[in-house]
């Protein structure tokens, strides 16, 4: 499956609840499903800017791939990270930088996010995005 066919899905997957606050029941059952990061993970290195709540991202390249773990100390924020870090996880850094993430507004979450919580979020795709550019660069001089 490529990004793009799972995004999709997603889109469909979220764009089947109609009303807003079920919307955000199914983000919430989605971040408390989502394990903890351990606690040597929860360090300044790994926090996202510009959130009123706490909230990490770790990314890892492996195998030519970017994985992404995140969490937070509030559920919402925990569960919209979640949706971006599940989604873009797997996948190799060119589909990564070629998907931003403007789904979330066309299934209407980040219409219905506080202006910090927006700028959360969008703080987590310019981590992701910058990430897998840097990943893309290095995989990119190593072959030369």
């Amino acid at each position: 499956m490529t990004l793009a066919e799972k995004r999709d899905e997603l889109v469909e997957d979220l764009s089947i609840i109609e009303d807003p606050q079920e919307r955000f029941a199914y983000i919430i059952d989605n971040a408390r499903s989502q394990k903890p990061l351990a606690d040597e993970f929860k360090v300044e290195a790994f926090r996202i800017e510009g959130c009123q709540s706490q909230l990490w991202l770790v990314p890892r390249f492996e195998d030519g791939k970017c994985y992404f773990e995140t969490d937070s100390d509030a559920v919402i924020t925990k569960g919209v990270a979640g949706l971006l870090t599940q989604l873009y996880s797997g996948f190799p850094p060119e589909e990564i930088i070629a998907l931003p993430p403007d789904f979330l507004a066309e299934v209407g979450i980040t219409q219905h996010l506080t202006p910090n919580r927006r700028n959360g979020l969008s703080n987590v795709w310019s981590k992701i995005e910058s990430f897998a550019a840097h990943c893309l660069k290095s995989a990119t001089s190593e072959a030369n």
